[in-house]
């Protein structure tokens, strides 16, 4: 699988890794343990990389890494679409959320985008996906994702803040995109 570190913010680490031939739940393993063990200096095949178990039904899991039978103190995101894969690594005080599209959506998906969007100029596919992506990215840092409708985040007029108005919390946006993945972190600040 070929992957690469993406320019992101101080104190947040993300890779892109893509490859049809490798299943979803790999490709985040794999990538998980390169950023893992470049960030603690270790072999990638000393960091083990498994799904948190589930606390309740419906409850999304997420990745946690060990070192030694040691679990490490990051938070681990992912985001996967098609055969891309987007990982990324910070401190677990962080909030920090991520989507990856491709430049070519299919007409289901635009058809949901323009329908949850704020843009006047929806037919604008380039606005489009730049306004969706951080849409998606401030929703998964929330926390609630699919229970908060895409149509309630609010972007500033630049994209580079989100927030969801029921919460006092705002968001800076990343354009991390790549090799024609359009890419979007959304993070908050270390709390004090």
């Amino acid at each position: 699988m070929e992957s690469v570190l993406l320019d992101t913010p101080d104190g947040i680490t993300a890779r892109l890794g893509w490859d049809p031939k490798t299943n979803e739940h790999d490709r985040k393993r794999v990538l998980a343990k390169e950023i893992v063990a470049a960030q603690l200096g270790v072999d990638p095949k000393d960091v083990r990389v498994e799904r948190q178990a589930p606390r309740t039904f419906g409850f999304h899991t997420q990745l946690i890494a060990e070192v030694g039978g040691a679990e490490v103190p990051l938070k681990i995101r992912n985001v996967s679409f098609r055969a891309a894969t987007v990982v990324a690594v910070a401190d677990p005080a962080v909030p920090l959320g991520i989507d990856l599209r491709d430049t070519h959506p299919d007409e289901a998906e635009l058809h949901h985008m323009k329908r949850h969007s704020h843009l006047l100029e929806e037919h604008d596919l380039g606005k489009l996906l730049a306004h969706w992506t951080r849409v998606q990215a401030v929703r998964d840092a929330d926390g609630r994702a699919s229970r908060v409708a895409g149509d309630h985040v609010r972007l500033n007029s630049p994209l580079t803040k989100g927030w969801i108005p029921d919460r006092r919390v705002q968001y800076d946006l990343a354009d991390l995109s790549r090799d024609g993945w359009i890419i979007t972190l959304a993070y908050g600040a270390t709390p004090a």
